[in-house]
């Protein structure tokens, strides 16, 4: 059986938490050229999570079109810091 959209978007916060290192000091994040700035997608992102776990908190109920555009702003998140060495390739 497949997960309410609540306990599905826990799940993908805690996935995108582990996944993406955003206690990465500035300077390791920011090593000059790079493919997008590292430093504002953490920044974003973080933020992006935040507001849904304060959301969830209060007793929102996420939609399956609000999982899924979490989901691609991290994996797009997750491909430049890859392009940029900080995490590893996914494929």
């Amino acid at each position: 059986m497949k997960p309410d959209t609540t306990t599905a978007m826990h799940q993908l916060i805690a996935q995108v938490r582990d996944a993406i290192p955003f206690g990465l000091p500035a300077a390791q994040a920011c090593t000059g050229e790079c493919d997008g700035c590292t430093v504002k997608l953490l920044e974003y992102l973080d933020g992006e999570l935040a507001g849904w776990e304060a959301r969830l908190a209060v007793g929102e109920r996420p939609s399956l079109e609000d999982l899924q555009r979490l989901e691609q702003t991290s994996r797009k998140v997750y491909r430049v810091m890859a392009a940029n060495g900080l995490v590893p390739d996914e494929g």
